[in-house]
């Protein structure tokens, strides 16, 4: 059988920590790669789950794996951020989170108290939520070769209606809706693996989202799709969204809340706020008819919740950003994330 290059080798021969980031590099493996090869619906719908289902009942399946670095950081630990985010992936499915399943790399010399640290945050964050691990899996390597502890979860939910929240729900004239500030979790990754020693105020927000969407599932606004802020931040995951639909979407620099520590941080380190990690953060995109129900319920869990942009007639995904200045461009998506092994 003749072997067919999908990828252009010749750019790149070797996978890079970009190909990792979430960016351009990262939707070049999937698109050029992974999506050809597995050739599957549910990877074609560019959703944080799949929606599965089973004779009459609708099941979500999501996975994640977990190479933060440091394993302890300010607001969280590989742990926490393990369940937390695996079960938030299937929350932007729409589905609450019931059972889960663990798998560790454990690099031989870990020391066993921070492993017990780890586990025990593990099961604190299940309990937080309700969901149950119920199938797990351990390896250990050799000294050097596994960076301390790495972990996979993957995760079933239950969605409460048969509502699908895919992009291609979206349409002209929604709302984009933020949840809260945006940039935490990236900045106190990056201040814990520089010991750059900002206030200690900034924090991840790594956090469970299931339960304002639980909310707002119970509520009578209409959501068309919720995507989770992680690798690439508010700027990459409104790009993808916009991209999948292809259609233009406008958010106003104004709207969208970033903590003066935040602000400040990235300043000084050249990093964009926009494409900062989040890990309890999340954008909800609703019919004008729904912003008004949608804010009243995420003001309930962070204030700063705020409508931030609208969905644009167009015949090109891009996301288009007003400045406070009036001005307006086009951002692009980065090659790979500003701070690799972030989650």
């Amino acid at each position: 059988m003749d072997w067919i290059c999908r990828f252009p080798f010749e750019r790149y021969p070797t996978i890079t920590l970009a190909h990792g980031g979430g960016g351009r590099l990262t939707q070049q493996l999937i698109d050029e790669i992974l999506k050809p090869a597995f050739d599957s619906n549910c990877l074609n719908e560019a959703s944080d789950c799949a929606n599965l289902f089973l004779d009459s009942s609708k099941l979500c399946f999501a996975t994640d794996s977990f190479v933060v670095n440091p394993i302890f950081f300010r607001g969280g630990d590989i742990g926490k951020l393990a369940v937390t985010g695996t079960c938030n992936d299937l929350a932007m499915g729409g589905a609450e989170p019931r059972w889960l399943s663990v798998g560790f790399i454990l690099e031989e010399g870990l020391a066993i108290k921070d492993f017990i640290r780890i586990v025990d945050s593990m099961a604190q964050a299940a309990r937080e939520i309700g969901v149950k691990v119920v199938a797990g899996d351990t390896k250990v390597v050799e000294r050097g070769r596994g960076d301390g502890i790495y972990i996979n979860v993957s995760g079933i939910g239950i969605p409460p209606s048969k509502n699908s929240f895919v992009p291609r729900n979206i349409c002209t004239g929604d709302v984009i809706v933020l949840s809260g500030p945006i940039g935490r979790h990236g900045i106190s990754i990056m201040a814990d693996r520089a010991n750059l020693g900002f206030e200690s105020s900034i924090q991840s927000d790594c956090s469970h989202l299931w339960p304002r969407v639980k909310e707002l599932l119970r509520s009578n606004a209409e959501v068309h799709v919720m995507r989770d802020l992680t690798r690439g931040g508010l700027a990459t995951a409104l790009i993808e969204l916009a991209q999948t639909r292809v259609l233009e979407m406008k958010i106003k620099e104004k709207m969208i809340c970033v903590d003066s520590s935040v602000s400040g941080a990235c300043e000084m380190l050249g990093l964009d706020p926009l494409f900062c990690a989040n890990e309890g953060t999340m954008v909800a995109i609703v019919p004008n008819s729904a912003v008004a129900e949608c804010l009243k319920i995420l003001k309930k869990f962070d204030p700063s919740s705020s409508a931030i942009g609208t969905v644009l007639d167009g015949s090109v995904g891009r996301l288009l950003i007003e400045t406070e200045f009036g001005t307006t461009y086009s951002l692009e998506k980065q090659s790979g994330e500003q701070l690799p092994r972030i989650c």
